[in-house]
């Protein structure tokens, strides 16, 4: 069985972005493979501790990889910061004899570095179209835990779990290893937070991540970490702003400046992003927006709005307003270049992450986050069947069947893009829908 098909059965998807499939990445050829392990959120610490522990493991991962897509060079993209991370990567690629394949390269402390537009740039200065993917440039991108489930494929080991840091306005910063469909109230109360309706909390990273409407739900194999701040935090404030009234503010205060495009990462790097004229357009109340579809450029990094706006309006979100009436009226970008070169700028204008924390006001919660070595046990779990890009996975188990961890519960529908899915826990099935099965620990009942 080839290295595509394992990782298809395994169900692995991307750790931490969109969830694509990683055995449809696996399919083409490229000339580069890329290990995202810049980890440019704040306050998210995944990445980094498990390159600390795994390192052998994640290169085996990333080198099977690079090798399924015919890759003559495999790039880790780790920010210079991490020094012992890299020293610790490097030796490993030296002991595996794998220095004339694999290297190291360290990335600048800025934010969006983790972007794969930004990181195909820096590690090959091959710019990635408009619209396009980096295979577009011959790149293939996956990130560390990733390249971890890889490795665990290859040892008939499916995704069960996934790894995790709960960070913010709390006393101690923790990264856990859960399995997959965890209760997210659970894991506060495992990090020791007894008052958590107190707190507003970030899915995701505080620059990328949405508010949650509730925390009643439950992890995913995207999960990646969750930012506890309290209620009337600047950023919560910032994030819960309505479309309607980010639309109301930003066409009577916005001053016109273009700050949101000089800093805006696509359009650095040559694309035709530029928010300050959608922010112009606001107040004109056009019927054709044809000429708006800039907008569906954004890649919603937050750079606009959370760093680059001098009087705190919603760039950002006047670009979602246009994105979903293009959407409403069937018109999409074309493209009107193929070849792009970097704004003679862009060098001047990356954002330091020690910046862009005082600019959110995390600087004092900008701390470790250590990885708890005692894995964490549910007793129950609830899994989603839409935890990925592609078509919902749909199950083969029915309520009151015992089922081991590591167990096929699943499968992709026919003819789609989609992910398998595994039992996490050892346990019976309680509840199976089209949206989630339900295990836990016990009798049927």
């Amino acid at each position: 069985m080839d290295l595509q098909q394992i990782v298809k059965d395994a169900g692995i998807v991307g750790a931490g972005g969109a969830g694509f499939p990683t055995h449809a990445k696996l399919t083409e050829k490229a000339e580069y493979i890329l290990l995202n392990a810049a980890e440019c959120e704040p306050l998210l610490r995944v990445d980094q501790q498990l390159m600390e522990i795994y390192p052998k493991e994640i290169i085996l991962g990333f080198e099977a990889a690079g090798k399924q897509v015919g890759a003559s060079q495999a790039i880790i993209g780790i920010k210079n910061k991490h020094k012992k991370v890299i020293k610790i990567l490097n030796e490993a690629i030296e002991a595996l004899n794998l220095t004339e394949y694999v290297k190291v390269t360290p990335l600048e402390d800025v934010y969006p570095a983790g972007d794969e537009h930004v990181l195909v740039y820096e590690f090959t200065k091959k710019i990635v179209p408009e619209l396009g993917i980096p295979l577009r440039v011959g790149c293939v991108v996956i990130n560390s835990e990733t390249a971890l489930n890889i490795y665990n494929a290859i040892n008939q080991l499916p995704v069960t779990d996934t790894y995790l840091t709960i960070a913010g306005d709390i006393e101690n910063p923790v990264t856990l290893k859960v399995p997959v469909g965890t209760p997210i109230r659970a894991l506060f109360e495992k990090a020791g937070i007894k008052d958590i309706d107190s707190y507003a909390v970030i899915d995701g990273g505080p620059m990328m991540g949405p508010v949650m409407e509730n925390i009643d739900g439950f992890v995913n194999k995207k999960s990646k970490g969750y930012i506890l701040l309290k209620k009337d935090h600047f950023l919560i404030k910032r994030k819960t702003v309505s479309l309607e009234r980010a639309s109301v503010v930003s066409r009577t205060a916005c001053e016109q400046c273009r700050m949101c495009t000089d800093l805006c990462p696509r359009y650095l790097l040559g694309h035709n992003m530029q928010p300050h004229k959608m922010m112009r357009t606001l107040g004109y109340q056009l019927k054709d927006i044809s000429e708006q579809d800039i907008s569906q450029l954004c890649c919603e990094c937050n750079v606009c709005e959370l760093f680059a706006c001098p009087v705190n309006i919603h760039p950002r979100a006047v670009n979602v307003i246009y994105k979903k009436k293009l959407q409403e009226q069937g018109i999409r970008y074309e493209p009107i270049k193929t070849e792009f070169t970097p704004r003679v700028a862009r060098d001047f204008r990356l954002i330091p992450t020690k910046r862009l924390i005082f600019k959110l006001g995390l600087h004092d919660y900008d701390r470790p986050a250590p990885l708890d070595f005692d894995e964490y046990k549910s007793s129950y779990v609830e899994i989603p069947m839409s935890q990925h890009i592609g078509r919902p996975s749909q199950p083969i188990v029915s309520a009151g069947e015992q089922v081991k961890k590591g167990q096929l519960i699943a499968v992709i529908p026919e003819n789609s893009l989609g992910a398998a899915i595994h039992a996490s826990i050892d346990g019976v099935v309680v509840k199976v829908d089209e949206k989630s099965i339900a295990i836990k620990v016990g009798d049927y009942e």
